[in-house]
């Protein structure tokens, strides 16, 4: 019988000992990393969630410096939106005083202040966050607004808005200084007064007649161009007795002349004299104040109204299709209106030809339908009205300026020039609603005088390709808003993009721009009148409107924008602290634990080595 020697290294005992030391280390390491192994292999079977939690960690951090970035974004905005309030309420406070001394260059006080401002407005539009222009939309590493010089007074090889505002008041004006009204006495008892140009978009419009002048034949305003006589027949009104002249101005608004007759003498203001003695007198002294009220509107309240529209002539995107003045099949000598029918027998309030059932428009892509009755959707009733065929357009084109008609024009409005498009399968009645060619399309802004001397042009022309163009960020269609977005969390997104031209935007800058740019002559008897009218009309630009973007919304916009990131933010930190317990739970190891464990390894470490001790004194005798 042989006795092999005992040996430690070899022996279970001696096994069991290393592995208690390793797990000594092991749990020593774990104690003062405070994780439970420095490799995924000694994790544990959850460490596949702390895997994926750390994963969506990540992403929240990314999610927080986006917010954090898009945040900055949005307070530089904020501040400039709220400058431009500011600049807003102190021009408009100073257009709105009754102030109106002139200095040698023919403005006011409140119009210098205007032009400073105007100035300050630009470089706030052109804010940079870092390299990223705010207010250019999708084209942020280009400039917002163009500078303020050239937008005013041009270039080189470009027109500003200057020259286009002194083209516009010539053409409006006209050679007579009487608004493009050309006024005459074709018999000795009557006047008459007339449009100079059918379809012309220039100079006063005439819009109505009324009279109470006794034994006085008032005839119009009809015909093409658009005019109307009063004829006193031979007898002299009676003294009080009245004659009104509806005119409508290029920006829309409508002016009223009313003329009395009168005996008194001197003969007041407003008022035509009776000459008891020759009823003849009476109609040339009519005639006299008749011609003096519309010279004085038209260098007037015509001279800021054309300012004011030289503005959004230069300043809108938005832009028209003009059609020719066209007459009814009742009264041709009449023109259509937004009552005259798309379709009639003649004679009747309509369109010739008119439309047929079966008949299509198509705008920007979307078909309206002619149909016998009862249309809905995109029909329409073979009967309609032009009114409600403009009202269809309107609602296809998301137009912010209702289409109109007037002196038998029709015109289109669209806020995207570029992208009209009206065809139909009735060129005919297409040619009779006043648009001889298809498709339709609209001019595109900037607007010019379309001929030279501007005094007798009869057009507007598309002027980009000589005129400065103000705005130089991104004017594609679609929101501005959505020109800038940002994900903030898994399935969140905010946009938060603005764009120099958005309405609320152009209108003060085009307010703005048109009261700090114009001047008059400080010694013309008609200089007050012309400031007058025009405060009156920046006053009211610049007040907000209903139905009208303000910038109130565009700050409205931002701001839940972000309560949107804030509300995410606040979902993150919460998912984060779940995610890290997640995290520490597979991950982590408990000190109290791992020291209860040190404490027992030991013992059993010691009572190990214990043994061993005894063993390696063992000997064959001792054994025996």
């Amino acid at each position: 019988m042989s006795i092999s020697s005992i040996n430690y290294s070899s022996s279970v005992l001696g096994a069991q000992i290393r592995n208690i030391n390793q797990q000594l280390t092991d749990l020593s390491t774990q104690l003062a990393t405070g994780k439970l192994s420095q490799n995924y292999s000694g994790m544990g079977t959850n460490e596949g969630f702390a895997i994926a939690g750390r994963s969506q960690l990540s992403n929240i951090a990314a999610y927080t410096d986006t917010i954090t970035n898009v945040n900055v974004n949005i307070n530089l905005a904020n501040t400039a939106l709220q400058s431009l309030t500011t600049i807003r309420n102190t021009v408009q406070t100073g257009s709105a005083s009754t102030a109106q001394d002139l200095n040698v260059n023919g403005q006011t006080v409140a119009q210098n202040t205007a032009a400073s401002q105007f100035g300050s407005m630009v470089g706030v539009l052109n804010t940079q966050s870092g390299n990223r222009y705010l207010f250019s939309g999708t084209a942020f590493n280009t400039q917002s607004v163009a500078n303020a010089g050239d937008i005013i007074n041009g270039t080189t090889t470009q027109a500003g808005f200057k020259t286009v505002m002194a083209e516009r008041q010539a053409a409006d004006l006209g050679a007579n200084g009487m608004g493009r009204l050309v006024q005459t006495q074709p018999t000795a008892s009557s006047v008459k007064v007339s449009e100079d140009v059918a379809g012309s978009p220039f100079g006063l419009k005439i819009k109505a007649v009324s009279s109470t002048l006794t034994g006085a034949t008032v005839t119009g305003p009809s015909g093409s161009p658009v005019s109307f006589s009063v004829d006193l027949n031979g007898v002299n009104p009676n003294d009080g007795d009245k004659l009104s002249v509806q005119f409508t101005l290029p920006d829309g608004s409508t002016e009223q002349i009313d003329l009395t007759a009168s005996t008194a003498t001197p003969t007041p203001i407003g008022s035509f004299a009776i000459d008891a003695t020759t009823p003849g007198n009476t109609a040339a002294n009519l005639n006299t104040a008749l011609n003096t009220a519309i010279t004085k509107l038209a260098n007037t309240s015509l001279v800021a109204a054309s300012a004011i529209t030289a503005g959004d002539n230069f300043f809108n995107t938005a832009s028209s299709a003009i059609g020719a003045p066209v007459n009814n099949q009742a009264a041709p000598p009449a023109p259509i209106s937004g009552a005259t029918a798309l379709s009639g027998a003649s004679p009747s309030n309509s369109i010739s030809p008119g439309f047929a059932v079966g008949d299509t428009i198509t705008v920007n892509g979307t078909t309206l339908t002619f149909v016998n009755s009862g249309a809905t959707g995109n029909q329409l009733n073979v009967g309609d009205s032009i009114q409600t065929l403009m009202s269809k357009i309107d609602q296809i084109t998301g137009t912010s300026k209702p289409s109109t008609v007037h002196g038998g024009s029709i015109t289109i409005n669209t806020d995207d020039a570029a992208s009209l498009n009206i065809t139909t399968s009735n060129s005919g009645a297409l040619n009779a609603l006043g648009f001889g060619s298809t498709p339709v399309t609209a001019t595109q802004p900037p607007l010019r005088v379309g001929s030279s001397p501007a005094s007798s042009a009869t057009t507007l022309v598309n002027g980009s390709a000589n005129t400065v163009k103000w705005y130089t960020g991104n004017d594609g269609p679609g929101s501005p808003r959505s020109t800038a977005m940002a994900r903030v969390d898994d399935s969140v997104t905010v946009q938060y993009g603005a764009q120099a031209n958005e309405d609320a935007i152009r209108q003060q800058l085009q307010a703005i721009a048109v009261f700090g740019t114009f001047s008059t002559s400080p010694t013309s008897q008609y200089a007050g009148g012309q400031v007058s009218a025009l405060s009156l009309r920046v006053t009211q630009s610049l007040t907000k409107q209903p139905g009208q973007q303000h910038l109130e919304d565009i700050q409205t916009d931002l701001a839940m924008a972000q309560n949107t990131m804030k509300d995410a933010s606040t979902r993150q930190t919460q998912a984060k602290a779940q995610l890290q317990s997640i995290i520490d739970q597979a991950e982590s190891a408990s000190p109290d634990q791992v020291a209860s464990e040190i404490l027992s390894l030991q013992n059993a470490l010691q009572a190990s080595y214990q043994v061993t001790s005894n063993l390696a004194q063992l000997s064959l005798v001792k054994f025996l």
